[in-house]
Order: structure tokens, then C-alpha cells, then sequence
């Protein structure tokens, strides 16, 4: 039950980060709030090693952190790009049906065995992320642009990623604590560093932006702690799978923040969510 809590929590702030990240990309350049946000992330996870109980990680542990590290930066970047460039309640929704899957088949050939309800759980939660991406509303030529090809497999790419970030982190011991997940975030750090270095963008963000930044590095580094804690107490495809109802969070705050109008398909996307959830833990 501890592993459900945990990923429900995670998802609520991976949602509100990325609604943040994406709010912060249309005013600034993607990489500048990638790496400040990531900078902050990392900053506050280092603060608050020293207060968790002793851990030892092992080479296998930093080395899965590093892969999960790499499959972040990259992922992120894109997730991001087309959260700038198109709408968030369909970018978001199409990159977390792909991670589920991606997360849900390294899982279950890795041994998760699922109960029937649990299964069903599975289902509606993967069911309700496809729902909320349906918003319905007639594009506009700029609109059109955004749906891209471009966009979509970036969209498919980040989707991946991510899936991946959530298979390795979970291939971590229990004894490793949070340490391959502050390894994860150095080497996430070091990707985009690196895609600056050769993309050499603007690094100048808007004062108005900053906060934003911050806080939704913030919100990261605390998801990525919930979810780790979530993999660990559980099995991965069903922590991956709450883990990506993030979409809901960043909907609702694009509903009430950007006035982004909630269609019944979607409110019934999110029913099927919560009921999702429901039957995970009876399961």
C-alpha cells in the first residue's frame, strides 16, 4: 500500500513539474530552464542526503543510475521541447502511454505477476491517459504545425525515455538509498550540459521565469525521491503505471491556471484514473 501512496504522490508533482517546465520553456529557451532546473534539482537532493539513514551503493547501483541518468536528460529535453511547442494535454499523455508500456514489459519479463484486479487497475490507468489526451478542440493552422511529425516523435521519443529512466532506477538495491538516484541527476546534469556545449543556446532566462525553474526543479527531485521509495516497495509495472497518471496534475493546473476548458471525454479520463488507482490497491 506504502508503494501506491508513493507513486499517486509521485505523479502529482512530476505532473505539476513538468506543467512548470513547460510554462517556463514558452518564455525562456528549453535548454537554459533544463539545466537550471536540474542544477536546483540536484542542489536539494545533495541537501538532503546527509539527513537519510547510511547507504552503500555498489557499482551496479551507480551504473543503473547513470543509464537512468542519460534516458532523463535526453527524454527530459524532448518532453519538454514539446510541451513549449505544443499542447500539454496531448503531449503529456502521449509520452506517459509509452512509458507504461515501456515500464510495464521490462517488468513483467523482469517476474511482476499481477493479480486480475490489479490488471484491470492497469488497464484504466493506461485507458484514462489515452481519455485525457482527447481534447477536442477544432487547430489552428499554428496549432497544426505543432502536431508535427516532428513533435510526435519527439513526443514517442521522450515517452521511451522516460519508461527507461523508470526500468533503471528500479534495477537499484534497496541498500543504495537515494544514492544511484543523485547519480541519475549528475549525469542528467552532465547530458545537458553537453547539449549546451555543442548547441551553444541562449543562456539567458527571464526574470519572470525563475521561479518557475526552481520550484519545478524542486518538484522534480521530490518526485523522483516518492517514486524511487515506490519501485522499491513494489513492483515496477504497477509504480511506473501510477507514476504516469502525471498527466492529470499537469491538466488540472493547465484547466485552472492556463483556462484550458475540460471536454467529458477527459473528466472521464479522470474517473477511470482515480478508479485505476482504486483497484491497483485492492489488487
Amino acid at each position: 500500500m506504502m508503494s501506491i501512496l508513493f507513486a499517486v504522490c509521485a505523479a502529482a508533482l512530476y505532473g505539476s513539474a513538468d506543467f512548470l517546465g513547460g510554462l517556463a520553456a514558452r518564455r525562456s529557451a528549453v535548454l537554459p530552464v533544463m539545466i537550471f532546473s536540474q542544477l536546483a534539482g540536484s542542489l536539494m537532493l545533495v541537501a538532503i542526503l546527509p539527513w537519510l539513514p547510511p547507504a552503500s551503493a555498489d557499482f551496479a547501483d551507480l551504473i543503473w543510475g547513470i543509464v537512468a541518468g542519460v534516458a532523463l536528460g535526453i527524454g527530459l529535453t524532448q518532453l519538454y521541447q514539446c510541451l513549449a511547442i505544443g499542447k500539454m494535454s496531448v503531449v503529456a499523455p502521449m509520452t506517459a502511454v509509452v512509458a507504461v508500456v515501456v515500464s510495464a514489459l521490462v517488468g513483467i519479463t523482469g517476474g511482476d505477476r499481477l493479480s486480475g484486479t490489479a490488471f484491470g487497475g492497469v488497464a484504466l490507468a493506461i485507458a484514462a491517459i489515452v481519455l485525457i489526451s482527447q481534447d477536442g478542440a477544432p487547430k489552428t493552422a499554428a496549432e497544426e504545425q505543432r502536431s508535427s511529425a516532428r513533435t510526435l516523435i519527439m513526443a514517442l521519443s521522450a515517452g521511451f525515455l522516460i519508461g527507461v529512466f523508470f526500468a533503471a532506477l528500479k534495477q537499484s538495491g534497496a541498500s543504495a538509498g537515494l544514492l544511484p538516484l543523485l547519480s541519475a541527476r549528475v549525469t542528467t546534469l552532465a547530458v545537458v550540459a553537453v547539449l549546451v556545449f555543442f548547441l551553444k543556446p541562449p543562456l539567458r532566462v527571464r526574470s519572470e521565469t525563475v521561479w518557475l525553474i526552481l520550484l519545478g526543479g524542486a518538484l522534480d527531485v521530490m518526485a523522483n525521491v516518492l517514486y524511487v521509495l515506490a519501485a522499491r516497495h513494489g513492483m515496477l509495472t504497477i509504480a511506473a503505471t501510477l507514476t504516469s497518471l502525471y498527466p492529470v496534475s499537469t491538466i488540472v493546473l493547465a484547466r485552472f491556471v492556463l483556462g484550458e476548458r475540460l471536454r467529458a471525454i477527459q473528466i472521464a479520463g479522470l474517473f477511470c484514473a482515480g478508479l485505476g488507482v482504486v483497484l491497483i490497491g485492492v489488487g
